[in-house]
């Protein structure tokens, strides 16, 4: 496996961890019975738990632009130091999106979020 598939897994575990956490925040606010419901009638979720709604949300995202990008750069054989450091940028940046978002500190969230984009973008270069 190479580390850039490795950056892949940890990032899936964040992902993870993220819903996690929206789990928990979510749960004072509506209850086990409405996260347990269909949710046919959606309810908005107020201050730092509607944040982590919307960082899970931008992080499935995330995801769905970075896999592909490391996926073909494993596949060709096209991993190498500029692939990894991109994809080490990319989860340093995840890492610190979280925490920023939740925390309700809007221009850095922008940056830390473009960031990870640009990281992704540089995959995608690396991989035509």
């Amino acid at each position: 496996m190479t580390s850039e598939l490795s950056i892949l897994m940890l990032y899936g575990l964040l992902v993870i961890a993220t819903i996690l956490i929206q789990v928990l925040l979510a749960l004072p606010q509506v209850g086990l019975p409405y996260l347990a419901s269909p949710r046919d009638e959606q309810r908005e979720l107020p201050g730092t738990a509607g944040r982590a709604e919307r960082a899970l949300g931008n992080s499935v995202v995330a995801m769905a632009l970075f896999a592909p990008a490391i996926l073909v750069l494993h596949i060709n054989g096209a991993t190498g130091p500029a692939s990894l450091l991109a994809a080490q940028v990319f989860l340093i940046a995840r890492l610190i999106y979280l925490p920023v978002y939740l925390a309700g500190i809007p221009w850095l969230r922008t940056a830390v979020w473009m960031v990870g984009l640009l990281a992704t973008a540089w995959l995608y270069l690396l991989a035509i």
